[in-house]
């Protein structure tokens, strides 16, 4: 009987068009980044709309680490430490990082501490990252793109390799 009910429920689900939750949302080990996709994004104080708004984010591509998952709810910490919940809809696995210190930080034509300055990035600054790996990721702003050390950045791990 149980064999007969379980083909039954796939034979519903695929009649449907549906995939099961376990492939719809597949486990991902945390924490992990992520950035926020929406311009307008409030943090809760738990996993879902009845808690009360602790923070309004105004700043899509603003990187965020993931630190627990519910539903359609994920906890995340933001570049300052705050901690809370968002839906997951509001976020996206494009991954951004923030220029963190207090100084302008230098952007190179290569991964290379003998690359050639192209300009220099303040502190706070958001890009999306790509091509991470060897202490270095390039980074991109607002279409401007150039390498930077990942220690300089909150949006990645020092040992952490992106394509």
């Amino acid at each position: 009987m149980r064999i007969l009910a379980f083909g039954l429920a796939a034979l519903v689900t695929a009649a449907l068009g549906a995939e099961p939750a376990a492939a719809a949302d597949p486990v991902r080990k945390l924490p992990y980044y992520a950035s926020i996709s929406a311009g307008r994004a409030r943090l809760r104080t738990g996993p879902a709309r009845a808690y009360p708004a602790s923070w309004l984010y105004q700043r899509a591509d603003l990187p965020v680490r993931v630190i627990a998952i519910h539903k359609e709810w994920r906890k995340i910490a933001d570049p300052d430490g705050t901690e809370g919940w968002m839906q997951a809809n509001l976020m996206s696995s494009t991954r951004t990082a923030i220029v963190r210190g207090t100084t302008p930080i230098a952007i190179l034509d290569r991964p290379s501490e003998s690359g050639r300055l192209q300009w220099r990035a303040a502190p706070g600054v958001v890009g999306r990252l790509s091509q991470c790996g060897n202490g270095w990721c390039k980074m991109d702003i607002k279409g401007q793109a150039g390498f930077v050390r990942v220690d300089a950045l909150w949006g990645i791990d020092a040992d952490e390799a992106l394509p």
